[in-house]
């Protein structure tokens, strides 16, 4: 009797043990796939991005991104353009 008595706590011991390591084992799974979807998401961002930057440096030497940088970073412009300033800030 006291064989049977101890063979049953040792069996729930280790089903809860099993079931534990079960549960633990589910989380840090869960984990692992919410990393791996937001790395997926950065790598595809970061794919866009660089495809934009091929892009800009094949077009680095054309006329219009020459004329574009230079109306944006130092506002120079063409003889034959209008320059409009709103001062109504």
């Amino acid at each position: 009797m006291k064989k049977k008595v101890i063979k049953t706590i040792l069996l729930i011991t280790l089903i809860i043990y099993a079931v534990i390591t079960f549960i633990n084992q589910q989380i840090t799974l869960n984990r692992y796939e919410e990393n791996q979807t937001k790395l997926s998401q950065e790598i595809q961002e970061e794919s866009e991005h660089k495809e934009k930057l091929v892009a800009t440096k094949n077009n680095v030497d054309s006329t219009e991104f020459i004329e574009e940088m230079a109306r944006e970073k130092l506002d120079m412009y063409l003889p034959t353009e209008r320059v409009y300033v709103d001062t109504g800030m």
